[in-house]
Formats: C-alpha cells, structure tokens, sequence
C-alpha cells in the first residue's frame, strides 16, 4: 500500500459498510421470522393438499435462506469491522507522524519520503543543507540511519528520518493488514446460483473460523465473558454489552454464547440455530462424499455373486462415519421438522437452547415449545436411558404432547415445555444401574434451570412456576441435581433448584430415600407408573440401588404423590388416542399449569 492510498483511507467508510451489511442481516432476520411464524403458520391452518405441502416446501427453503443471510451478514459486517480496526492502528500512525513533520515544518511527500529544510546555523561557514530521507523498517537500517544522523550537521536530518521511519511503519502495517484481509474478504463472496447448498452452508463455518483469526485484535476489544460466572454474572455481562458488540460475539461465538445459562433464550436459540445450520451444511457435504466413493458392494465373479474386495475397504475407512453423520442427520432433521412444525395446531415457536452433535457419543439437544423466559409455566423434561440426538424425534414428541394437553388445560395461560437431553445417558440397561451417569448430569441440569430462572426473571420481573419432569434414568438425573449447595434455599422446604414441582415417571429412583429429600414439599413431588417394562426398570433400579435405602418414587414410604397411569409400557406417559389424551399425560399436564385439584391420584 502507498503513502496516497492510505492517507486517503477511511475506516469509518468501512464500519458504516458493517453497519450496513448489520442491517441487512437484521432485515433477512425479520424476514425469516416473519415467513415461519406468520405465513408459514398461517397456511398450515388454512390450507390442505399437494399445492399447500409444495408451497410449504418453499417457505422452509425461503427461511433457511434468509437465515443464510442473517449469518453470512453478521460474519461480513464483524470483518469488516476487523479490517477497519486493523487499518485504523496504521492510519492513526501515519496521521500522527504526518502531524509531527508539519509541527516541524518538513514536507510528506507523494512517495512518503519526508523533506527537510537546511540547518538553522552555520558549519564551517554555511548553512548545512537540507535533504530528502526514506523511511524504512528493517532495525538494522534504522540502526545506521542513527548512527548516520549523531555525524549529520543538519540537526533536521535525524528528526526528519525518524518520522520517516515511522511513515514506512504505518505504510508496512497497512499493506499487512490489506494483504491478511484481502482472501479473507474475497472467500466470502457467494456463488452465483440461487441454491443455498449444504456447501453454502457448511461455509459458513469455514467463513466464521476465517473472520475470528484474522480479527484478533479487534475482537480482543469487546468485553471478555465472565469466566466460572455462574448464570446472573452472564446475563449482566450480556446487558451490558452495545448491539454491535452482541452481534460480533452471535457472528464470531455462536458456539460459545449457545451454551451460556441465564442469557436470553431468543439470544441462544439465534446462536444455536448458526450452529445448527452449519454443521447440517457439514455433515451432509461429507456424507455425499463419503457415498460418492462408495463402490458396487457386489460383483459377479465365474464362481457367482461375491461382496467386492474394494467395498470391504471402502467400508472399513468409511463405514463407521457413516453411520455417525447419517444418525446425527437425522436428529438434525427431527429438529428441523420441529422448526418447521411451528403453528400447527397453535404449536408455537421453537427455541433452541442448546446444541452439540460431538458430545460424547450422543450428541445434545434442548428445545424448548415456547419461550421459557415469558412462559406462565415451564415444563423440562429429562430423557432416560438411550437417548440419542439420531432418535430425538420420540424425545420431541412427548415435550410436544405436554405443551398441547397444557394449552388445553389452562388455554389462557402462557406454557413452555423443554426437553432437556444435555447428560451422557446410559446407551444400555446394565448402564443404567451405574449412578455416575447422574453424578455428571446433575449439576449441568441445576445450571440449565438456574439459567432458565435468571432470563425469566429479567424478562418478567418474577418467577416462573417451573416443573421438572424425570423419565427413567432421567429421574436420577434429576435427583442428583438437587443434591448441591442450596444456594436458592430461602428455609428448608425451598428446593436446591428452582423448581416448584418435581415429576419422576417410570423412575429407577432418585438417589434419596424419601420425596423429602429433594428439598421441597412433598405434596409436590408426584410420581407415576407404567405397565409392562416399565415394571422391570423400576424394580431394576430398586434392586441395585438408584433408591437410596431402596425406595423409589412409587414406594409408599417414599412420600410422593402417586399419581394415576394408564400408560401401558416404559415409553407410553405421553400418548393419546381418538378419545383424548392419557390419563398419564392429563395428569402430568394437571402439575403443569398448577391445577392441582384436577390431578387424580392412584386409589391405595
């Protein structure tokens, strides 16, 4: 970069361009949430058939894309930023030694040479002559231009160098910055088609890891989140935050501000979904990959029909891959159905408060039906043993049952249900007999809810009536997450967690020996049973010992409200039929919304 190019540079023209592309992101935002929310809605209760399903299909691909957009927006809008500041160090620089050379009266010339008149006294008989000096960079010339100015009897000559020196810095700086962002800018230029690929959006990752290492110094400026900050010191830093500052950490940390308890849940359902889109994009590009090297798994040979050599190692390398990105896409597409789903049957908007597919060997998900952080009453649901994010589909369809049996129950009356799959889950029976598995999740879970208290109350001013549901193992999961610190316990009968009702269906125990022990009240602890296999995991857990002292929430002497199922297996709490729903769900949907008087308990 020369000296005319940078001193006619202006980094605010660049930051108004992030602006700019800022807004426009903010406008496909709108856009998107206005096509799922009002007119993809909107048609799902108005219209039926071929043409609606295909219009349907339309307006998912329009959604996806304008969020495309808001993303690629944010990441453009962050780099630019990131350029602007990187220039601004070597425009201050070189305004500053421009500066210095007129308070000296030297002349800055078009080449960035620096000019000097003669010496003001007389050597020898004569003025010493003025001269024009070049800066430069390297410290070992910088070093004999010194040693040349300490011999030089024009006392302008060592000034005039110096300032030159710093000129030819700023100039150096300068053309760095547009030599590091230059491919940077130009890798985020879209293809020409019209299609928001898989590849489009597994760039977005590409682009985003792009951006945040080249905008190091910049982003260096924005306020550290507080480290081991519980939930209240994250949400304060949160609001403490300007909106640029906001969108350069959803730009550049989606990841990071995704799994942050106490921010607001639209905050991390944005993040999560960037995420979310991402990695989709990724998963599905190596998958075709994969597939595209895949050989025929069969050849005809004189002695018959034999499996190929080249697909038993194109298996070998591949296969277990595979299978990973093939299930986890089906979780995603569980998800994106979900999203998709929003208004039918007044099903209202999903919020995705967390996500990650390279968990452990399971992958998590929470996703909430509403927003938690206005909703009248909240319901978390905790899966049990081998819950997946490939199977969460089954997961999501029971938090859906809740929220309509809620909505029918109290229908003037805000509800969100929230399936909380973010623990390692035993993947078999005998697993499910270790209680380390709930150890783990416990304290994660207290956090969650933790967090979902502190966005309700900044939110709403007040708490929200708040029930955690424990399926199976996820009843010890829940169990253990109130075995810490009572850091909420205002006296002995306020729970360690905030939660005002506690709900164990088909549980294997708690970790307690009686409903007490959960630090409520016991008439809201409730519990439920099923028939069939639902009688072995109950038992099973009574027998190794996931009830402490043997008792399980369905014991008598464990003090819990039984309340009463006609689930017919482990898996059927959530059902309903052409007749209604369950009695196991009314009952759970009863606790929900805090009819209590409406809940039927099991006859002794």
């Amino acid at each position: 970069m020369d000296y005319a190019t940078l001193k006619a540079f202006k980094p605010a023209e660049f930051e108004q361009a992030a602006d700019a592309y800022r807004a426009l992101g903010n406008t496909a935002q709108t856009a998107k949430d206005h096509v799922d929310t009002v007119v993809a809605a909107g048609m799902r209760k108005s219209l039926e058939g071929e043409a609606a399903d295909a219009a349907q299909k339309q307006l998912q691909d329009l959604s996806k894309n304008f969020h495309y957009t808001q993303t690629e927006c944010g990441v453009i809008s962050t780099a630019l930023n990131g350029f602007a500041y990187d220039m601004a160090v070597a425009t201050r620089a070189l305004d500053s030694a421009v500066a210095d050379a007129r308070a000296e009266n030297f002349t800055v010339n078009t080449d960035g040479s620096v000019t000097y008149p003669a010496g003001p006294d007389k050597v020898d008989g004569k003025f010493p002559a003025g001269g024009t000096t070049h800066g430069a960079t390297d410290g070992a010339a910088q070093g004999i231009y010194r040693q040349a100015a300490q011999f030089d009897p024009n006392p302008y000559y060592g000034r005039a160098q110096e300032i030159a020196n710093r000129i030819a810095g700023a100039l150096k700086e300068a053309t760095a910055a547009d030599e590091k962002w230059a491919p940077k800018l130009r890798a985020l230029k879209a293809d020409d088609d019209l299609t928001v690929s898989a590849r489009d959006r597994a760039d977005v990752g590409s682009d985003m890891r792009g951006v945040r290492d080249g905008a190091e110094g910049y982003l260096a400026t924005l306020p550290d989140p507080p480290k081991g900050g519980g939930p209240a010191d994250n949400a304060e830093w949160w609001k403490g935050l300007t909106d640029d500052q906001r969108a350069d950490f959803l730009a550049m940390r989606p990841a990071s501000v995704g799994v942050m308890g106490g921010l607001p849940a639209d905050v991390r359902d944005e993040a999560n979904r960037a995420v979310f889109v991402e990695t989709q994009g990724k998963y599905q590009s190596e998958l075709d990959r994969i597939r595209s090297l895949e050989p025929p798994r069969y050849v005809t040979t004189p002695q018959g029909t034999v499996q190929s050599g080249k697909w038993k190692e194109w298996h070998e390398r591949y296969g277990d891959r595979e299978n990973f990105l093939d299930g986890r896409l089906d979780g995603m597409a569980a998800i994106q159905n979900r999203f998709d789903a929003t208004g039918t049957d007044g099903l209202p908007e999903a919020y995705l408060l967390g996500f990650d597919p390279e968990a452990n060997s399971d992958g998590r998900v929470i996703l909430a039906n509403g927003n938690p952080d206005t909703a009248d009453h909240t319901a978390v649901l905790v899966p049990g043993t081998k819950t997946k994010m490939d199977g969460i589909s089954d997961e999501l369809g029971d938090s859906e049952a809740l929220w309509r049996q809620s909505h029918v129950v109290a229908p003037d009356q805000s509800v969100s249900t929230i399936v909380w799959f973010d623990y390692d889950a035993p993947n078999t029976i005998p697993d499910a007999v270790k209680a380390g598995y709930a150890t783990d999740g416990g304290p994660t879970l207290r956090h969650f809810l933790e967090g979902s208290d502190v966005a309700h109350r900044d939110a709403t001013g007040g708490p929200s009536h708040r029930t955690v549901i424990g399926h199976s193992y996820g009843s010890t999961v829940v169990g253990e997450a109130t075995q810490y610190t009572p850091e909420y316990a205002e006296s002995r009968w306020k729970s360690t967690i905030p939660a005002d009702d506690i709900i164990a269906v088909g549980s294997p125990g708690m970790q307690v020996s009686h409903a007490a022990g959960l630090g409520m009240k016991q008439e809201h602890v409730w519990a439920m049973a099923g028939g069939s296999d639902d009688y072995a995991v109950r038992y099973g857990g009574k027998l190794v010992g996931l009830g402490d002292g043997g008792n399980i929430p369905t014991d008598s002497d464990f003090g819990a409200n039984i309340m009463d199922s006609d689930a017919k297996d482990h898996g059927a709490f959530w059902d309903s039929d052409e007749n209604g729903a369950s009695v196991s769900l009314q009952n759970q949907a009863n606790v929900i919304v805090g009819a209590y008087g409406d809940v039927t308990l099991k006859e002794d």
